[in-house]
């Protein structure tokens, strides 16, 4: 897997200048590691339902249930107030200048 920018604050991944969320990092090696192979039989039953409307929907659902128990979506997995950025371009939020260092540097 590729290397990708982390915020300062671990919060975050960035991929073509948008944030995405880390896994919680409160989770057991155990728990997140199970959690991955849930997700990642997710994601093989959505390209596996081809056709199948249903199936592909259940699939998907257990993906975003997957990706909630990481902490990737759903509740942020901090606990100080600070407002998630989730989805957004790093330019259009308080990670701006960190993230335009990281610019500067390509």
């Amino acid at each position: 897997m590729a290397e990708y920018p982390v915020t300062p604050d671990q919060r975050y991944f960035v991929v073509r200048g948008r944030l995405w969320r880390q896994t919680n990092p409160a989770l057991d090696s155990t728990t997140r590691d199970r959690l991955v192979s849930d997700l990642m039989a997710a994601r093989r039953s959505v390209r596996d339902a081809k056709d199948d409307v249903e199936k592909r929907v259940q699939a998907r659902k257990s993906v975003n249930d997957a990706k909630v128990a990481l902490g990737e979506r759903g509740p942020p997995w901090w606990n100080d107030g600070s407002r998630d950025y989730n989805r957004y371009l790093a330019r259009n939020t308080p990670y701006a200048d960190w993230y335009a260092t990281l610019e500067d540097e390509k």
